[in-house]
């Protein structure tokens, strides 16, 4: 063996060595945890398989007249959280705001395995996602918007990876340069999913300019939820004391959270009026199954109370420095954001196209549940993300902050 084979050697034996000790010093609460969300992850993938081989129609509900179900809302749902989560991470370690310098590493990472979780579902929302991969690129159709977000979003993730790959080489120009491509590269994607619903004109309750600036906008309120919940979950499976640095990161992510919070309270107000005043065809009956029909339970309960309401206040109670208070209002605030994405998908179709022509085949207003196939490789989806965020605690050390 070569003189210059020894340090390399020496360097992978004491890689492995310290993941060895990690992992030996988790509780047995970690690994029940990662059990468990690693076989849930297995079963929304079994799921999934099953359903591609024997046809979407015997295990999902959607039909020719809701093409879209819970899985279409599970995909925006995880994609809005991976661009808010860079977006909000971008804050310090790219445009220098040092509050905001901490979780950095951590978020990052969050934005790539939950960008992750949404590809998974899709592909088992996609017939043959393999054929889309490879016609994406030998026939492409720069007219739609769909193949510009599939396009664009793979090249946010190569500057994600390339962004977490130097952060933790400590080379901080190139992690610069790369979040701050990820960030233009995220907001064109993010803002292009929105276009994808805002300019189908035939669906009067998407269409419209402002559903891309409200998809970045809500993108934010989503990564500074999932970044308070998820750095709070850290440091208890780490079994860490949380210094400052990171204690005043916190208090200014959820400052910020109260601003958009605010902001797209405003959206929504304006949207549900817009949908009402003169009673506009298409897009009345839509908000009315919202705000008092069959889904205004989802809309009151979950989006406004525990999506809106209940996070701001608990994050304005808490004064930034009450982390329980904090954590559970993120929490509160993820699961009203997810029904949010659900009724914005859903509702948006169960208006038939034909209905203000009077055809007796659509006279009422459509509906739909997801099946149990869907809801599997949803809930599996989320067991993803929490898999590889307990793997990643361990194998990149809780993400320790990096010198700027």
């Amino acid at each position: 063996m070569s003189k210059g084979a020894a340090p390399t050697e020496w360097s992978l034996n004491s890689l492995e060595a310290a993941l060895v000790g990690r992992f030996k010093s988790a509780s047995s609460g970690y690994y029940i945890a990662l059990f468990v969300t690693g076989l849930l992850f297995l079963a929304g993938l079994a799921a999934g398989l099953h359903a591609t081989i024997m046809g979407h129609d015997l295990f999902y509900n959607t039909t020719r007249e809701i093409p879209w179900g819970i899985l279409i809302s599970a995909y925006v749902f995880f994609v809005v959280t991976s661009t808010g989560l860079c977006l909000v991470s971008s804050i310090g370690h790219v445009f220098g705001f040092k509050d905001f310098m901490p979780i950095a590493k951590r978020s990052v990472f969050l934005s790539i395995i939950t960008i992750l979780s949404g590809f998974f579902i899709i592909a088992f929302e996609i017939k043959i996602p393999w054929r889309m991969a490879i016609y994406n690129v030998i026939s492409p159709n720069l007219l739609s918007n769909i193949w510009w977000m599939g396009t664009l979003y793979g090249i946010y993730l190569v500057f994600m990876f390339a962004e977490f790959i130097f952060l933790n080489l400590n080379k901080h120009k190139p992690a610069v340069i790369c979040g701050f491509a990820g960030s233009v590269a995220g907001i064109t994607a993010h803002s292009n999913l929105g276009a994808v619903f805002g300019l189908l004109m035939g669906r009067e309750f998407w269409h419209g300019p402002f559903m891309p600036i409200y998809f970045i906008t809500s993108a934010m309120m989503t990564g500074c939820a999932v970044i308070i919940f998820f750095h709070y979950l850290a440091y208890k499976v780490n079994n860490e004391k949380m210094d400052l640095a990171m204690k005043r990161n916190l208090e200014v992510t959820s400052n910020l959270g109260v601003l958009l919070i605010l902001i797209i309270t405003f959206f929504t107000v304006w949207k549900t009026l817009g949908g009402l005043a003169g009673n506009p065809a298409g897009k009345y009956e839509s908000i009315m199954a919202l705000i008092a029909g069959p889904y205004a339970i989802n809309f009151w309960v979950f989006e406004i109370g525990m999506g809106m309401i209940i996070p701001l206040a608990l994050f304005y109670f808490s004064k930034g420095r009450n982390l329980m208070m904090m954590f559970i209002g993120s929490a509160s605030m993820i699961i009203g954001i997810f029904v949010m994405r659900y009724d914005l998908v859903i509702v948006g179709q169960i208006l038939p196209v034909y209905h203000e022509l009077g055809v007796n085949e659509y006279k009422h207003m459509l509906s739909y549940f997801p099946s149990l196939y869907e809801i599997i490789i949803t809930v599996s989806g989320f067991a993803l993300t929490a898999f590889l965020f307990l793997l990643g605690e361990k194998v990149f050390a809780g993400h320790k902050d990096t010198e700027h």
